[in-house]
Protein backbone atom coordinates (compact mmCIF):
# COMPACT_ATOMS: atom_id res chain seq x y z
CA UNK A 1 0.00 0.00 0.00
CA UNK A 2 3.19 2.57 0.84
CA UNK A 3 3.75 3.63 -3.27
CA UNK A 4 7.74 4.16 -1.74
CA UNK A 5 7.71 0.45 -0.62
CA UNK A 6 10.18 -0.75 -4.19
CA UNK A 7 12.57 2.45 -3.45
CA UNK A 8 12.35 2.20 0.56
CA UNK A 9 13.58 -1.32 0.25
CA UNK A 10 15.96 -0.62 -2.57
CA UNK A 11 17.92 1.85 -0.47
CA UNK A 12 17.83 -1.08 2.44
CA UNK A 13 19.18 -3.33 0.26
CA UNK A 14 21.86 -1.29 -1.53
CA UNK A 15 23.42 -0.70 1.88
CA UNK A 16 23.73 -4.78 2.35
CA UNK A 17 21.10 -4.98 4.78
CA UNK A 18 18.45 -8.44 4.54
CA UNK A 19 15.46 -6.94 4.28
CA UNK A 20 11.92 -8.90 5.16
CA UNK A 21 8.66 -7.39 3.71
CA UNK A 22 5.39 -8.56 5.44
CA UNK A 23 2.94 -8.72 2.91
CA UNK A 24 -0.78 -10.31 2.73
CA UNK A 25 0.38 -11.26 -0.83
CA UNK A 26 -2.81 -9.80 -2.39
CA UNK A 27 -3.43 -7.18 -4.51
CA UNK A 28 -1.36 -4.37 -3.08
CA UNK A 29 1.96 -6.32 -4.05
CA UNK A 30 -0.25 -7.88 -6.70
CA UNK A 31 -0.19 -4.64 -8.70
CA UNK A 32 1.80 -4.09 -11.94
CA UNK A 33 4.77 -1.59 -10.20
CA UNK A 34 5.03 -3.71 -7.45
CA UNK A 35 5.50 -7.11 -9.03
CA UNK A 36 8.03 -5.31 -11.74
CA UNK A 37 9.83 -3.54 -8.63
CA UNK A 38 10.09 -7.33 -6.80
CA UNK A 39 11.22 -9.03 -10.01
CA UNK A 40 14.37 -5.89 -10.49
CA UNK A 41 15.04 -6.40 -6.90
CA UNK A 42 15.28 -9.83 -6.62
CA UNK A 43 17.80 -10.02 -9.77
CA UNK A 44 19.94 -7.28 -8.29
CA UNK A 45 20.04 -8.78 -4.66
CA UNK A 46 19.71 -12.41 -4.84
CA UNK A 47 19.51 -13.99 -1.88
CA UNK A 48 18.72 -10.69 0.48
CA UNK A 49 14.95 -10.15 0.16
CA UNK A 50 12.12 -12.37 2.25
CA UNK A 51 8.35 -11.70 2.09
CA UNK A 52 6.76 -12.61 5.07
CA UNK A 53 3.08 -13.53 4.05
CA UNK A 54 0.32 -13.57 6.48
CA UNK A 55 -1.60 -17.58 6.65
CA UNK A 56 -3.88 -16.92 9.90
CA UNK A 57 -4.39 -20.76 9.52
CA UNK A 58 -3.19 -23.69 7.01
CA UNK A 59 -7.17 -24.08 6.15
CA UNK A 60 -9.02 -21.84 3.95
CA UNK A 61 -12.29 -21.67 6.09
CA UNK A 62 -9.73 -20.86 9.39
CA UNK A 63 -7.77 -18.09 7.09
CA UNK A 64 -10.95 -16.80 5.71
CA UNK A 65 -12.67 -16.34 9.18
CA UNK A 66 -10.20 -14.09 10.22
CA UNK A 67 -9.17 -12.43 6.83
CA UNK A 68 -12.49 -12.42 4.82
CA UNK A 69 -14.49 -13.89 1.87
CA UNK A 70 -11.83 -15.49 -0.92
CA UNK A 71 -8.75 -13.90 1.10
CA UNK A 72 -7.68 -17.39 1.20
CA UNK A 73 -7.57 -17.97 -2.29
CA UNK A 74 -6.37 -14.43 -3.53
CA UNK A 75 -3.15 -15.03 -0.71
CA UNK A 76 -2.31 -18.50 -2.24
CA UNK A 77 -2.31 -16.55 -6.19
CA UNK A 78 0.01 -13.68 -4.73
CA UNK A 79 2.46 -16.61 -3.27
CA UNK A 80 2.41 -18.82 -6.24
CA UNK A 81 3.54 -15.55 -7.98
CA UNK A 82 6.00 -15.19 -5.49
CA UNK A 83 6.93 -18.84 -6.09
CA UNK A 84 6.89 -18.93 -9.85
CA UNK A 85 9.93 -16.11 -9.66
CA UNK A 86 11.91 -17.43 -7.05
CA UNK A 87 11.16 -15.14 -4.55
CA UNK A 88 12.11 -16.49 -0.74
CA UNK A 89 8.95 -16.62 1.24
CA UNK A 90 8.33 -16.81 5.06
CA UNK A 91 5.04 -17.46 6.45
CA UNK A 92 3.41 -15.83 9.15
CA UNK A 93 0.29 -17.86 11.53
CA UNK A 94 -1.32 -17.44 14.71
CA UNK A 95 -2.11 -19.96 17.17
CA UNK A 96 -5.43 -18.72 18.51
CA UNK A 97 -7.06 -22.16 17.08
CA UNK A 98 -6.19 -24.75 19.67
CA UNK A 99 -4.42 -26.16 17.63
CA UNK A 100 -0.77 -28.06 19.61
CA UNK A 101 2.39 -27.00 17.72
CA UNK A 102 2.86 -30.18 15.92
CA UNK A 103 -0.68 -30.43 14.61
CA UNK A 104 -0.52 -26.70 13.32
CA UNK A 105 3.24 -27.11 11.64
CA UNK A 106 1.89 -30.56 9.86
CA UNK A 107 -0.93 -29.05 8.21
CA UNK A 108 1.25 -25.83 6.88
CA UNK A 109 3.44 -28.43 5.74
CA UNK A 110 0.65 -30.24 3.76
CA UNK A 111 -0.04 -26.86 2.39
CA UNK A 112 3.24 -26.01 1.12
CA UNK A 113 3.69 -29.40 -0.23
CA UNK A 114 0.64 -29.12 -1.95
CA UNK A 115 1.18 -25.82 -3.83
CA UNK A 116 5.52 -26.97 -4.25
CA UNK A 117 6.04 -23.46 -1.77
CA UNK A 118 9.58 -23.83 -0.70
CA UNK A 119 9.25 -22.99 2.80
CA UNK A 120 9.83 -24.67 5.92
CA UNK A 121 6.80 -25.59 8.22
CA UNK A 122 8.86 -26.74 11.14
CA UNK A 123 11.65 -23.91 11.30
CA UNK A 124 9.97 -21.47 14.06
CA UNK A 125 12.05 -18.79 12.12
CA UNK A 126 10.50 -19.67 8.54
CA UNK A 127 6.99 -20.91 9.68
CA UNK A 128 6.29 -18.23 12.45
CA UNK A 129 3.27 -19.38 14.62
CA UNK A 130 2.84 -15.59 16.61
CA UNK A 131 1.12 -16.45 20.35
CA UNK A 132 -2.12 -14.10 20.84
CA UNK A 133 -1.28 -10.71 22.79
CA UNK A 134 -3.85 -10.35 25.31
CA UNK A 135 -3.10 -7.83 28.13
CA UNK A 136 -5.46 -9.10 30.79
CA UNK A 137 -3.52 -12.15 31.01
CA UNK A 138 -1.35 -12.84 33.82
CA UNK A 139 2.17 -13.20 33.10
CA UNK A 140 5.54 -14.56 34.69
CA UNK A 141 7.55 -11.49 35.62
CA UNK A 142 10.64 -11.12 33.59
CA UNK A 143 14.36 -10.82 34.68
CA UNK A 144 17.89 -11.42 33.78
CA UNK A 145 17.76 -14.87 34.79
CA UNK A 146 14.63 -16.15 32.42
CA UNK A 147 17.69 -15.68 29.48
CA UNK A 148 19.21 -18.83 31.53
CA UNK A 149 16.47 -20.53 32.06
CA UNK A 150 14.62 -20.57 28.69
CA UNK A 151 18.31 -21.45 26.78
CA UNK A 152 17.67 -17.98 25.14
CA UNK A 153 19.80 -15.04 24.28
CA UNK A 154 18.32 -11.11 24.79
CA UNK A 155 19.91 -11.16 21.26
CA UNK A 156 16.72 -13.24 20.59
CA UNK A 157 14.27 -10.20 21.14
CA UNK A 158 13.85 -7.22 18.26
CA UNK A 159 13.76 -4.76 20.70
CA UNK A 160 17.50 -5.26 21.14
CA UNK A 161 18.67 -4.73 17.55
CA UNK A 162 15.82 -3.20 15.87
CA UNK A 163 14.07 -0.53 15.91
CA UNK A 164 11.06 1.17 14.25
CA UNK A 165 10.91 4.94 12.95
CA UNK A 166 7.32 6.15 12.62
CA UNK A 167 5.52 9.38 11.77
CA UNK A 168 2.20 10.17 13.45
CA UNK A 169 -0.50 11.65 11.91
CA UNK A 170 0.01 15.67 12.51
CA UNK A 171 3.07 15.03 13.99
CA UNK A 172 6.06 17.68 13.14
CA UNK A 173 8.68 15.11 13.23
CA UNK A 174 9.22 11.10 13.23
CA UNK A 175 9.55 9.50 16.44
CA UNK A 176 11.81 5.91 16.87
CA UNK A 177 10.25 2.88 18.84
CA UNK A 178 11.54 0.05 20.81
CA UNK A 179 8.85 -2.91 19.26
CA UNK A 180 5.80 -2.73 16.33
CA UNK A 181 4.05 -4.22 19.21
CA UNK A 182 3.90 -1.66 21.50
CA UNK A 183 3.50 1.46 19.20
CA UNK A 184 1.12 3.39 21.61
CA UNK A 185 2.77 3.04 24.68
CA UNK A 186 4.79 5.57 25.77
CA UNK A 187 7.83 4.22 27.97
CA UNK A 188 8.40 2.40 24.64
CA UNK A 189 9.14 5.57 22.40
CA UNK A 190 12.87 6.15 22.47
CA UNK A 191 12.87 9.60 20.84
CA UNK A 192 13.46 11.51 17.30
CA UNK A 193 16.50 9.99 16.20
CA UNK A 194 18.42 6.19 15.45
CA UNK A 195 20.99 7.73 18.43
CA UNK A 196 18.65 8.45 20.58
CA UNK A 197 16.95 5.05 20.77
CA UNK A 198 20.27 3.34 21.20
CA UNK A 199 19.50 3.06 24.95
CA UNK A 200 18.53 -0.55 26.59
CA UNK A 201 14.56 -1.79 26.33
CA UNK A 202 13.18 -2.53 29.67
CA UNK A 203 10.84 -5.60 29.22
CA UNK A 204 8.15 -4.42 31.76
CA UNK A 205 5.10 -5.03 29.67
CA UNK A 206 2.88 -7.99 29.29
CA UNK A 207 3.62 -8.87 25.70
CA UNK A 208 7.64 -8.64 26.00
CA UNK A 209 6.51 -12.07 28.19
CA UNK A 210 3.31 -13.36 26.56
CA UNK A 211 4.66 -12.81 23.11
CA UNK A 212 8.40 -12.22 22.70
CA UNK A 213 10.29 -13.96 25.77
CA UNK A 214 8.31 -16.40 26.95
CA UNK A 215 5.68 -16.91 23.71
CA UNK A 216 9.02 -17.25 21.27
CA UNK A 217 8.00 -14.99 18.54
CA UNK A 218 9.95 -13.12 16.01
CA UNK A 219 9.09 -10.13 13.96
CA UNK A 220 12.40 -10.21 12.19
CA UNK A 221 13.63 -13.33 9.83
Amino acid sequence: MNPDMIDITRASLARGYDVLILTNAMRPMMRKSMKAGLLELNAAYPGKLTLRISVDHWSEELHNKERGKDAFARTLEGMQWLRDNNITMAVAGRTVWGETDEASRAGYAALYAKHNFKIDAYNPGITVLFPEMDETVDVPEITTACWGILNKSPDAVMCSNSRMVVKRKGADKPAVLACTLLPYSEEFELGHSLEEAEGSVQLNHPHCAKFCVLGGASCSA
